[in-house]
């Protein structure tokens, strides 16, 4: 085997935790073709646990320890260097020094890059071939935050959407590949980044069938007298926190009214205090950090991802919909999925509609839930395999 140096932004584990879905099994393919030598942070006491599944995968590791409050005071140093808030947020001097001496001491003609911050540790490195997943355009998420948010935090967003977006098209002209997680989010780079056109493309995330599976049996968590519908998700990410807001707000009270038994089951990692409260709201749960989200999916009698800030593939509506569970989903949140709406998933707009569609699920109309169920899922096991959509990276990284 070759060998390839691997750049990501978090330790690519645990496997089935939603940002770190498309990594893991980035790094599990290239581990099968190539001695993969790994350099990644790790943000989240709790995941050095997961250091010995990830050490196994590769032939050499380095797992920096960050503090997300001091990289992000760190960052605000950007500001005064005409570079971005993510570049000086992941920069370190010893990754930097363990990247460099890594490349010294092993033959290494083959560097992929998870992320673009990530994209300053290969800088100085050109004789070797050079791929990045981008997987989302990072520019465009704080272009989006900025026109959600008042003043001043709008300007540091609009300043980071700018500079991150400038560096962004230096890395693409700069290496040799630059993948995205869907075609829509390729071709709007190519529409940004000009330039670097022919040298972009795409390859989409994947589910794991087997696991995320409707034939598994799992214990009910929600009460026999309430109908619940469950959102997934990271609760400390911002469009997620935005998702939920404005779903308890706009579109749950209506549903309420028609259901009184209706719940609202909120299921993801640290929720930030704006999610907390939410649980005041009546028949609104959050639940933090559960071991296996698949329960609640499972037993819901629809999941919502009602996100009106999104980039790429919602991994959380590819899930659901593995799991034969009706998903409501938002024009955003389609955006990068193949699914046909009102046959593989139920597609809605505005609150009013969005209540309906989730007021006739919460009805109990089981053959039409279950047609569209069924269908979700035959749909995630024809188009969205991971060993077939990861086939392309092995093209980018042997082009020559």
């Amino acid at each position: 085997m070759e060998d390839l140096l691997l750049l990501i932004h978090r330790i690519p584990y645990p496997p089935n935790k939603g940002d770190k879905i498309r990594s893991y099994h980035l790094l599990k393919h290239l581990a099968q073709h190539y001695r993969v030598h790994l350099a990644t942070f790790v943000d989240d006491p709790n995941d050095w646990q997961y250091v010995p599944h990830v050490e196994a995968l590769c032939a050499s590791s380095h797992f920096a320890k960050m503090n997300p409050l001091l990289s992000r005071v760190r960052s605000l140093g950007a500001l005064l260097k005409n570079r971005s808030l993510s570049q000086e947020y992941y920069r370190d001097a010893g990754m930097a020094r363990w990247v460099d001496d890594t490349l010294a001491a092993n033959r290494i003609d083959r560097v992929l890059v998870f992320c673009s911050p990530m994209a300053q540790y290969a800088e100085g490195h050109r004789n070797a071939r050079r791929v990045i997943d981008f997987c989302d355009i990072d520019s465009e998420k704080w272009r989006a935050y900025a026109e959600q948010k008042s003043f001043p935090m709008n300007l540091v967003y609009r300043y980071e959407a700018k500079q991150l977006l400038r560096y962004e098209r230096q890395v693409a002209r700069d290496y040799d590949a630059s993948l995205f997680v869907s075609a829509p989010e390729a071709e709007l780079f190519r529409r940004l980044a000009p330039e670097s056109s022919v040298k972009i493309g795409h390859f989409t995330n994947g589910v794991d069938t087997d696991y995320f599976s409707p034939e598994l049996q799992h214990a009910n968590p929600f009460a026999a007298s309430e109908r619940a519908l469950v959102f997934t998700g990271a609760m400390d990410y911002w469009p997620n926190i935005d998702a939920v807001k404005w779903f308890a707000a706009e579109v749950f009270p209506s549903v309420r009214q028609r259901f009184p038994d209706a719940r609202f089951y909120i299921v993801g990692s640290r929720p930030s205090p704006a999610v907390q409260a939410l649980a005041q709201q009546p028949g609104i749960v959050v639940t933090g950090t559960v071991p296996d989200v698949r329960p609640y999916i499972a037993h819901a009698a629809a999941a919502v991802a009602p996100l009106r800030i999104a980039r790429g593939v919602q991994n959380k509506v590819l899930e659901a919909m593995a799991m034969a569970t009706p998903v409501v989903v938002s024009p955003q949140a389609l955006e990068g999925i193949d699914a046909v709406p009102g046959s593989e998933l139920v597609l809605a707009d505005e609150p009013a509609a969005f209540a309906d569609a989730c007021a006739a699920l919460l009805e109990g109309q089981d053959s039409a839930s279950a047609a569209i169920g069924r269908a979700a899922r035959a749909k995630v096991q024809r188009q969205y395999s991971w060993s077939s959509n990861l086939a392309c990276i092995g093209e980018s990284l042997e082009c020559s």
